[in-house]
């Protein structure tokens, strides 16, 4: 456990000239999204740090023209009716989208209302659900609890649809608590039990919410505290006053964004939750609070996270701008350990260490390669050796310079940065495959594993 100044720690961030680097912009867009081309990095450092987060925050910059494109391939993908095609939609997205940090914060409620297609087959559901939190990424929490809880995928998947009087299913009344809103050891199992019941009647009809009033325990409930005849909406709300919650949600969202460990200690988390509190539950506030701040542009941030494979394959291709098939990427996801609307279980991904073993850095290592020997990869529409060109990187040592500050949140050894320049000059084939060859080396590096 580390001790840090929480005043110092969520103030803003302030550099002075020398300290607003490329290398630190890049830090904030592959947290604050997935990665930062050369051109997006030679406009961020014309603004202050916090005027760039707030404009990430507060601007929806996605085009008509952009939403009416998501929203055509989406409906060939609901078309098909099959749920295992809509994560290469996603990903698309998170290569395309100028709003990369509402599509990252998308993510993680995903994670945090994690909900699978393997259970929920039908695809226009998932779509739905997905378009729901995207909707409330950064805004009302609340609202995003409530409408998480009457969601047909969320429903399906924690069987709340088929919870009647006579035999309350307590699943979802389990997880609103643990997973969602309060976290473990803030509830009884007779609170379980009691807030079960409030959710009796919930079902679906024609893949849309319906209440049966028929199938619904009326009879008076007591749980964390209250007593009444609560209904749902009464259950969700109850959940949502209590004051582990803010607490709990904050933790949350510094591992997401800051770094993975330590989990960050009360004093940390205290002026954020107090902020979430007093701003009615808004996320948007807290997300710029936390981007903004000393801590997230410190020693303690940077490098402090291990990429999930969704950060590592996009990164990848965003940073280089880069383009591939994307139903062969997503397909082989499984073997890294992430693959989106088919997260492992009701509590997510874990993240963090657990992203990294023996068998998903080989997956990893062979997920690069693939994307290099494809055919279909492009670099700006074009081979790797034109884009370079066009970036001005020319000589190896140029090029190797360019890769790291673009893709590595720490700097590389003089020894191994020298490796990856001799298999530019001196490698096997053409120069276009001894580039190739070089950035597959590059990225299997552990460096490039830390976000």
């Amino acid at each position: 456990m580390f001790k840090i100044d929480p005043t110092w720690a969520w103030s803003t961030f302030e550099p002075n000239s020398s300290d607003w680097t490329r290398r630190r912009a890049a830090h904030l867009f592959r947290r604050a999204g997935f990665a930062a081309s050369s051109s997006q990095l030679d406009q961020a450092i014309e603004k202050k740090p916090a005027e760039l987060v707030q404009s990430l925050v507060h601007q929806r910059s996605e085009t008509e023209e952009y939403q009416s494109e998501i929203e055509s391939l989406a409906a060939s993908i609901l078309a098909s009716a099959d749920v295992k095609n809509l994560p290469a939609w996603w990903v698309y997205r998170f290569l395309t989208t100028s709003d990369q940090l509402r599509e990252k914060t998308t993510l993680f409620w995903h994670g945090h209302f994690a909900t699978s297609g393997e259970k929920v087959t039908e695809a226009k559901l998932m779509y739905e659900q997905n378009q729901m939190l995207r909707e409330h990424a950064l805004g009302d929490f609340s609202k995003m609890v409530h409408e998480i809880a009457r969601d047909p995928a969320m429903l399906i998947y924690l069987d709340s649809a088929t919870n009647r009087k006579a035999h309350p299913n307590e699943n979802f009344a389990r997880e609103l608590m643990e997973l969602f809103c309060l976290g473990e050891g803030q509830y009884t199992e007779n609170d379980i039990r009691e807030l079960a019941r409030c959710f009796t009647g919930w079902e679906i009809r024609n893949n849309k919410y319906r209440f049966n009033r028929y199938q619904h325990d009326s009879g008076e409930k007591t749980f964390l505290g209250k007593k009444g005849r609560f209904d749902g909406e009464d259950g969700v709300e109850i959940v949502l006053q209590e004051t582990s919650g803010p607490h709990f949600v904050i933790r949350k969202l510094i591992n997401f964004f800051v770094f993975d460990e330590p989990q960050p200690p009360h004093e940390l988390i205290a002026p954020l939750a107090k902020q979430f509190e007093e701003n009615d539950h808004q996320i948007g506030p807290v997300i710029e609070t936390i981007l903004s701040s000393n801590l997230f542009f410190s020693e303690h941030s940077i490098g402090k996270k291990l990429r999930s494979p969704v950060e590592f394959s996009v990164g990848f291709l965003r940073a280089l701008q880069g383009s591939t098939d994307l139903y062969s990427l997503t397909a082989g996801f499984n073997e890294l350990g992430q693959t989106p609307f088919f997260p492992p279980n009701v509590k997510g991904w874990d993240g963090g260490r657990t992203w990294i073993n023996s068998s998903t850095l080989l997956a990893r290592a062979n997920l690069i390669r693939s994307l290099l020997d494809r055919k279909e990869t492009r670099f700006a529409r074009g081979s790797l050796e034109d884009f370079l060109r066009q970036n001005d990187a020319d000589s190896p040592e140029q090029i190797v310079d360019f890769w790291e500050e673009l893709l590595m949140a720490v700097e590389l050894p003089g020894d191994v940065k020298q490796q990856v320049a001799d298999m530019i000059e001196m490698g096997q084939g053409n120069r276009e495959q001894r580039l190739r060859d070089a950035l597959h080396l590059f990225c299997t590096l552990p460096e490039f594993q830390l976000g």
